[in-house]
């Protein structure tokens, strides 16, 4: 996160303490003061007095063993969520989506090449990699970050692949510019992109792309399926034309709820 701005405006306390927020990781979920100032770049008494704010606020706690995010944190995120009023506006699409298949779902929008999950229904199944609301992963190797990407200009595809990923996962498919421009025209000119265990082993899904009502693509919504137990062939000849319906539900009701006078306001993140 930079600590300067390009204006005057520029608040760079507020940006240390969103720095602070975000250096804790699952592979680090506690942190001495120390590495806390390691991770941010902070000067000790800096990141010292930002904790300590953090933790007056109620987002950090601390013990004996240094200091830890607390679950109000998820505000931070459940307010966005509730800002755009995604999952009231999906949820009931997705449950039947579910319902129908058998398998989870998920809605996730761009941040910098990762994905962010920002709705899901998810069922009891033992998979590979653990998902829930506020999982990011690289966003090429993904379905829903495959949709995302191919609906970017090409200079801004560029600018957001060059971003490091924040996921903290090394993706089995590692494509040279040639294979990823190649899959993403493919996306495009489909309309819907497959993740055949691209992200890792026995993850398998498929999604297309949520738009708004003037046609641009918001977010991305898929079914995913444990590639052990469902083919490619059933995952696109059964799955993919529900999938496709409930996009175009869920669109529907963006740009519905768009156009009614003074209601949420739902714009392209």
């Amino acid at each position: 996160m930079p600590r300067t701005g390009t204006g005057p405006d520029f608040i760079e306390a507020l940006a240390r303490g969103l720095e602070v927020i975000t250096a804790f990781a699952p592979q680090r979920p506690v942190m001495s003061l120390s590495e806390v100032a390691a991770a941010t770049g902070l000067a000790r008494p800096t990141a010292r007095r930002i904790l300590l704010t953090l933790e007056e606020l109620g987002y950090v706690r601390s013990s004996d063993k240094g200091f830890a995010l607390t679950p109000r944190v998820l505000d931070l995120g459940t307010a966005y969520i509730g800002s755009l009023g995604l999952w009231d506006i999906a949820r009931p699409h997705m449950e039947r989506l579910v319902a129908r298949t058998r398998e989870s779902c998920s809605v996730a929008q761009l941040d910098g090449s990762d994905i962010v999950y920002v709705a899901r229904v998810a069922v009891p199944k033992i998979v590979t990699l653990a998902v829930q609301i506020g999982t990011r992963f690289p966003a090429l190797q993904t379905s829903l970050g495959k949709v995302l990407l191919a609906a970017l200009e090409p200079e801004e595809l560029e600018r957001t692949l060059a971003i490091p990923t924040r996921s903290g996962l090394a993706p089995r498919w590692q494509p040279g510019p040639d294979e990823r421009n190649a899959a993403l025209r493919e996306v495009r000119a489909r309309g819907w992109a497959l993740a055949d265990e691209d992200l890792a082993l026995g993850i398998r899904s498929v999604a297309v792309p949520l738009r708004d009502g003037e046609g641009r693509v918001i977010a991305a919504v898929n079914v995913n399926v444990h590639a052990a137990e469902t083919s490619v062939r059933t995952l696109l000849d059964d799955h993919l034309p529900l999938v496709l319906q409930v996009a175009g539900d869920i669109s529907g009701d963006f740009a519905r709820l768009a156009a009614v006078p003074h209601a949420m306001a739902i714009t392209r993140p």
